[in-house]
């Protein structure tokens, strides 16, 4: 796949991308394979790294085996963990921007305002916040977990003390002899709680909803078995598919609800074994089937929350004042600090209300609370975009860079073909997406994710879950490596702006 001449222009490009954490980084580094040079990435913040970047909250790690939260195409011998901490997944991820030459490529501190397609030049215009780009193409690597959700609490504003989400970590910010409201029980909190609580004077953890944890059977990386893998890329790819095959087994649970009894039971002894206060034990037990929400993985959050100086509240917070909180109860407790720990805003996808289509309206008017797109990647009505951890492309049991990769092999067929008929633009047909959606819904029927008896962040605002893919990963790449060329419609280069039925289909 090579470049196709444009006029030279600082501002426009082939390709854009929008992000560089992994999603951007793997849709560069496959267009650069491919022979692409034209390409501007677009990043908001000052360095690479995403969510992995920002998220830098004592504790902070990942709750997938390292050797298969990284790239097929860069493993790395040198993780020191089983969970890799965020500190290493951050150097992992500036490296590969480095090493495979990205770097000249991004614009830092470039943040997308806008971006709208033009029919008449088939392309697309960007307004960032030091200028406008245009691109014949974007890649939206928006990242899933890049805007956080705060909760909208009466008298916050009024606040006094620090208050921050977990995701925006003051460097500075010391729990020493503070009193601490966590509001939120989700992945970030079970993770920095256990890292402030020995410190804190005393900490009030706001529960909505009591996660399953179960334990994180996590330990270092001999230097043995580094060098191994350092001297045979056999031992590295063993080890991965080692791991790949343990997680994706999983799904045979979450599709049949009641096989997760057995991790329900592992969940339950691993909280009767922390906790032996029967009320405690009683606010932290889930009500719900395993798996409905995301399992949290973690051997210090129980025993933190065990000690003298934590409380569990699971009244809810009413009103927010000058120095403290006042939960549902009427108890006034004073604080000094509150900590958001209450995750991202996943259902509606950063920047929606900020891309307009052809028809002139924007990707969150025409999902319309419920994000829907062809292998979770292209959207009818929206031109040559491709989006990465798109609709129904998250999962619930293993590593979502299996997806990422899966998702721009998906966009590279499409680029060939583009390439090969001489088209100015591609999307997949409505039809097309229509089908897909139906397909996936009726995959996604009797799992735990929509029968488990939860209210998850996985379910957008109509009750779908739009957030997972709900079958096997190699299931979804079998699907994502065929380009289904009639499920497409595209435009030749140099004709005028077509009829709905003026274009070109891409049949066998």
């Amino acid at each position: 796949m090579e470049s196709k001449g444009r006029q030279k222009n600082a501002n426009s490009a082939r390709f854009v991308i929008v992000g560089t954490g992994f999603a951007g980084l793997a849709a560069a580094v496959r267009l650069r394979q491919e022979g692409e040079r034209d390409i501007i990435i677009l990043e908001r913040e000052g360095d690479v790294g995403g969510v992995w970047r920002d998220n830098r909250y004592p504790g902070c790690a990942c709750d997938v085996e390292s050797h298969l939260y990284s790239f097929s195409f860069a493993p790395n011998p040198n993780w020191s963990r089983v969970f890799s901490p965020q500190p290493e997944i951050y150097t992992y991820l500036q490296n590969c921007a480095k090493e495979f030459g990205l770097m000249e490529h991004i614009r830092f501190h470039h943040e997308v305002k806008r971006m709208e397609w033009n029919e008449q030049k088939g392309e697309w215009s960007i307004g960032t916040s030091k200028g406008d780009f245009t691109s014949q193409f974007v890649v939206g690597a928006f990242g899933a977990l890049s805007n956080p959700s705060i909760p909208k609490l009466e008298g916050l504003q009024q606040f006094k003390g620090e208050v921050f989400h977990s995701a925006a970590w003051p460097e500075n910010y010391n729990p020493a002899g503070k009193r601490i409201a966590v509001v939120g029980t989700g992945a970030s909190a079970i993770q920095f709680i256990p890292a402030i609580q020995p410190d804190a004077e005393h900490l009030h953890v706001f529960q909505r909803t009591p996660p399953w944890v179960v334990p994180r059977l996590d330990g270092p990386i001999s230097t043995e078995e580094q060098q191994k893998l350092k001297k045979s890329s056999l031992h590295q790819k063993v080890t991965r598919l080692k791991i790949y095959a343990q997680r994706e087994v999983r799904v045979l649970a979450f599709r049949n609800p009641k096989w997760m009894k057995t991790m329900e039971s592992i969940a339950r002894h691993h909280l009767h074994k922390a906790i032996k206060d029967p009320e405690l034990r009683e606010k932290l037990t889930p009500d719900y089937r395993i798996g409905c929400k995301r399992i949290l993985l973690s051997n210090n959050y129980y025993p933190a929350l065990a000690q003298s100086n934590v409380e569990v509240n699971t009244s809810g917070i009413a009103e927010v004042t000058e120095n403290a909180v006042r939960d549902s109860a009427g108890r006034e407790i004073p604080v000094d600090t509150i900590i958001f720990g209450t995750g991202f805003q996943v259902s509606e996808m950063p920047y929606s209300e900020n891309i307009y289509g052809r028809k002139g309206h924007t990707l969150k008017e025409e999902w319309n609370g419920s994000p829907q797109a062809y292998m979770g990647t292209t959207v009818s009505g929206f031109p040559n975009l491709f989006i990465l951890q798109g609709p129904n492309t998250g999962l619930g049991h293993s590593s979502v860079i299996i997806m990422i990769e899966a998702q721009v092999e998906h966009i590279m067929k499409a680029l060939k073909h583009i390439n090969r008929k001489n088209l100015k633009t591609i999307e997949p047909s409505a039809e097309a997406q229509e089908r897909f959606i139906r397909e996936t819904d009726q995959l996604m029927e009797g799992t735990v994710w929509t029968s488990g008896g939860c209210k998850s962040w996985y379910l957008d605002q109509t009750g779908r879950n739009s957030t997972l893919w709900p079958g096997y990963t190699f299931s979804f790449l079998k699907k994502a490596s065929k380009l289904k060329r009639s499920d497409y419609i595209g435009r030749r280069e140099g004709k005028p702006k077509p009829a709905a039925n003026h274009g070109v289909t891409l049949s066998k």
